[in-house]
């Protein structure tokens, strides 16, 4: 298969080094700079140079911010059936874009990514492949997905967003609380340590891509959830209640030994 890659970034030469080995592959990026760190591909730094390509599938691996655009830029230059992917996290507009474009297309949110996650041992990683893609997509990106030992879920669009409030929009609000109100120690524990590198790391991520996952309109009732949780050990503390203390504490442990939704 002939598959263009949009955006040379982390993702982006990731999934290039990873599908070269059995597939033609082309990776197009706006600065030619980024193309120097991808190999075994062709190296497009003028988008019409997809027309003489001719891609079977098109794997958008640009920015959030860009991902909309990058898609527009392309379309031009490529055949009706040829089959448009992305990878986005934040999928705000796509189903709509997807529609109205009328390609065949297949969207999935590989769940790790460079801040966090080691690319070259993802057997405890996940992924998300949206059902509502074309049968030929979903089964290339299951299989893909499958030989590097992911775990594979199903959603629609709307599953996949509510998804995310939860599994997204918790830890990165917890992390941005954790962050405005901190302090420096002079000599941290580990435990506080372990806190600050998350907060660095996710403060490390793109603005836009925050505020887009953030803005997810799923996240406010998740937000409530958290705000009530801090009330409720507040009040505990407050009132020194070693009892009430303890069964918060147990639906604590129960909550994080019970299985991932």
């Amino acid at each position: 298969m002939k598959i263009l890659i949009l955006g040379a970034g982390k993702m982006g030469s990731f999934f290039c080094d990873l599908l070269s080995f059995d597939h033609d592959v082309a990776i197009y990026d706006r600065d030619p700079g980024r193309l120097r760190f991808t190999y075994n591909c062709r190296r497009f730094s003028d988008i019409e140079e997809t027309a003489d390509f001719d891609p079977d599938m098109v794997l958008n691996a640009a920015t959030v911010k860009y991902t909309l655009d990058a898609f527009r830029l392309v379309l031009p230059y490529i055949r009706p059936d040829a089959m448009l992917s992305d990878i986005a996290s934040v999928k705000t507009g796509l189903p709509e874009f997807y529609a109205e474009a009328g390609h065949p297309f297949v969207s999935t949110h590989p769940m790790f990514g460079p801040t966090f996650a080691s690319l070259s041992n993802l057997a405890d990683e996940n992924a998300i492949v949206i059902s509502e893609g074309s049968p030929e997509g979903i089964d290339f990106f299951d299989k893909l997905y499958g030989r590097l030992g992911l775990h594979i879920e199903h959603y629609t669009f709307a599953g996949h967003d509510r998804t995310i409030a939860y599994s997204l929009s918790i830890p990165f609000a917890s992390s941005l609380v954790f962050g405005s109100a901190m302090k420096h120690q002079p000599a941290p524990g580990t435990t506080f340590k372990r806190h600050m590198a998350i907060a660095k790391g996710l403060m490390g991520e793109d603005d836009y891509l925050l505020s887009e996952i953030l803005f997810n309109p799923n996240t406010a009732e998740q937000l409530q959830n958290i705000s009530d949780a801090l009330a409720e050990l507040r009040s505990i503390i407050e009132r020194r209640d070693s009892d009430a203390m303890k069964a918060f504490l147990d639906k604590v442990r129960a909550n994080i030994a019970a299985p991932a939704l």
